[in-house]
């Protein structure tokens, strides 16, 4: 991961506030949080079921988990809620480019602009 932003490349991690917590302590000048939010409760439940990958058990485990992990979102850079997918994509790719053009991640924007001034 580190050779990677070093390089320029970004990461993209799907983790809880607790894995959130760990990178914030390894490269909080290289990390964009943005926490997903359900449009609803039920939503989430409905998600969750339609995915088929978790038994009812998991599922209802997942669910009363869910209100303690909501309550991290203010912890995180961004918050999106995930009521249409296409619509939360296009949000993460408008963080994603706003954050490529922060002064601090463009690398070499200070020798290019010493170059112009230079050239004036």
């Amino acid at each position: 991961m580190m050779e990677a932003l070093a390089s320029g490349r970004d990461v993209l991690f799907d983790i809880d506030w607790q894995g959130t917590q760990q990178l914030k302590e390894k490269a909080r000048e290289d990390l964009v949080s943005v926490f997903v939010l359900p449009p609803s409760h039920a939503e989430l439940e409905r998600r969750l079921k339609a995915r088929a990958l978790d038994a009812d058990d998991v599922v209802l485990r997942r669910m009363a988990k869910a209100a303690d992990e909501i309550s991290h979102w203010a912890e995180y850079d961004y918050v999106i809620v995930n009521d249409d997918l296409p619509t939360a994509l296009a949000r993460v790719i408008a963080i994603l480019g706003a954050e490529r053009l922060k002064r601090t991640r463009q690398i070499g924007l200070s020798q290019f602009v010493r170059s112009l001034q230079e050239s004036v």
